[in-house]
């Protein structure tokens, strides 16, 4: 049974900061493409990261782009997302996911992913 466990979050001040991990223990994740979502109170959650089996290929929400940064470690069955410049407008609950498929694509849609991590805390203040 594959289970997702991210770590990393915390409480920073605006432009700190923060790498996220998510350990993946049950099931090799190296066909898989892998993402970040976040959650805010009172909000849907929505995409942040996604990147492809072999890392060749990413993708970033609009409003992380250019401060976050997911990568992926096959050894370590791991996949993290550096995130600079943090705003408090990125505070959330974190949460990475696994792609139902296998292959190459980068996938956006939260209905793209079958298995999802508890979530960590990240809050940014001002």
């Amino acid at each position: 049974q594959l289970q997702l466990v991210e770590s990393g979050g915390g409480a920073v001040q605006a432009g700190d900061s923060l790498r996220l991990s998510c350990v993946a223990s049950g099931r090799a994740l190296h066909v898989h493409s892998m993402g970040w979502f976040r959650q805010a109170p009172g909000k849907e959650r929505e995409f942040v990261a996604s990147i492809n089996w072999n890392g060749a290929s990413t993708a970033y929400a609009d409003s992380v782009k250019g401060r976050f940064t997911i990568s992926r470690d096959h050894a370590k069955n791991t996949v993290y997302l550096q995130m600079n410049s943090l705003k408090p407008e990125d505070t959330a609950v974190y949460y990475c996911a696994k792609s139902r498929t296998y292959g190459n694509d980068i996938y956006r849609a939260i209905g793209d992913y079958d298995a999802w991590g508890q979530g960590t805390q990240v809050t940014v203040s001002s």
